[in-house]
């Protein structure tokens, strides 16, 4: 055993880790055991970083932050929930979101907020999308494109003393095409 010498804000700092392992556990804990938590469970961060944070926690009070260690854990959490979810973030600008939320009460639109109006566009334009996709589905098989991306084409021939035109020479000569011969 060794006799460490600390100051009194670190002596409380270290009763408080003491008293919420003694909540955690159910059982006591001793000061060793709170040292022994804070060595294995601790992430070291740039002191920089750090006092950004403090800072942050001071001039938003109204978030309900009170020490550094809840608004790590809170981030923490925020983003492993942002790394694991199947959705996608985008970063608008507060001002231009609280304008626009603003217009869209303001204006009488059908929407109920930013928010609404946001994901109301994202919807009809997957409707337009899907309505595209389809129509260029339906022009690819019109235009002898099939499922697998080839072109096939039927010529059909009739009993004409006209020369074959270009394009057609060519499907054949390239063996790309399937000839039909009806008589017309």
């Amino acid at each position: 055993m060794k006799t460490l010498r600390i100051s009194d804000i670190s002596h409380r700092k270290l009763t408080g880790t003491v008293g919420t392992l003694m909540a955690k556990k159910g059982k006591m804990q001793t000061y060793q055991d709170a040292i022994e938590a804070m060595l294995n469970h601790s992430v070291i961060l740039p002191p920089e970083l750090l006092a950004q944070i403090q800072s942050f926690i001071e001039e938003n009070k109204h978030l309900s932050f009170t020490t550094r260690e809840e608004f790590m854990r809170d981030a923490a959490r925020w983003r492993l929930k942002f790394l694991n979810e199947d959705s996608e973030y985008i970063e608008i600008p507060r001002e231009k979101y609280e304008r626009l939320d603003a217009a869209v009460k303001e204006m009488n639109t059908p929407y109920h907020s930013a928010s609404d109006f946001i994901h109301k566009q994202i919807q009809e334009v997957l409707k337009q999308y899907d309505k595209w996709r389809k129509k260029t589905k339906k022009t690819k098989r019109e235009d002898g494109k099939g499922k697998t991306g080839k072109v096939s084409r039927t010529i059909i021939m009739g009993v004409s003393p006209k020369p074959l035109p270009l394009e057609v020479k060519k499907c054949l000569k390239e063996k790309k095409c399937a000839i039909n011969q009806y008589l017309v």
